[in-house]
């Protein structure tokens, strides 16, 4: 597996674009990730962040006073926190140290490897789905759609049956490596509001 960190960090960028151009008035509208409206996909991300962070840099994970369903952190200054939180776990990803051995979200040990691999998805595939709804652009896709699909091809067997993924849509050879790892996570690269 190539070393992700700079596609991270681009991705993170994209993602940090995307948010700060996410309007107020737009938090009600559907994405593409059919679980969440705007407000929910930004609450998500709010959510797991932490976490995230923690595994990365194989720290303690803070404690939750709830469940993601109950948690509404898209309020306020969502958008600055979102970015702050999104710059440092790519920060914390651009360390050698945080892919060694293993490490913790909480819930028993995963080898520290996969928490990379699943940034990379988040930041690609929720930046996308993101902009999507809002009308924004990854503007770097090109060079984080091969990494994404390269993770995505080793997790989303597992990620289907754990229901974190739907099933595949068909997407062409021919199409760009963004599309191919969006259709292996369940989403149409055709999709629109």
């Amino acid at each position: 597996m190539p070393d992700l960190r700079e596609p991270i960090r681009i991705a993170a960028a994209d993602l940090c674009d995307v948010v700060r151009g996410v309007r107020a008035d737009q938090l009600a509208e559907p994405t593409p990730c059919e679980s969440y409206d705007v407000r929910g996909l930004l609450n998500h991300l709010l959510y797991w962040g932490p976490a995230l962070l923690a595994a990365a840099r194989k720290s303690e994970v803070p404690a939750r006073s709830c469940d993601e369903e109950s948690a509404a952190l898209a309020t306020g200054d969502w958008a600055q926190r979102l970015v702050k939180q999104t710059e440092e776990l790519a920060d914390a990803l651009g360390e050698p140290s945080a892919w060694e051995g293993v490490t913790s979200m909480g819930a028993g040990d995963l080898p520290a490897r996969m928490v990379g691999e699943m940034v990379l998805c988040e930041f690609v595939l929720h930046g996308w789905d993101l902009a999507r709804a809002t009308g924004g652009r990854l503007r770097r896709a090109d060079e984080t759609g091969p990494s994404a699909e390269l993770v995505m091809r080793g997790m989303a067997e597992q990620g289907r049956s754990m229901r974190v993924f739907g099933e595949e849509v068909p997407v062409p050879a021919s199409a760009p490596p963004l599309h191919r790892a969006l259709g292996l996570s369940g989403r149409s690269p055709d999709w629109a509001a």
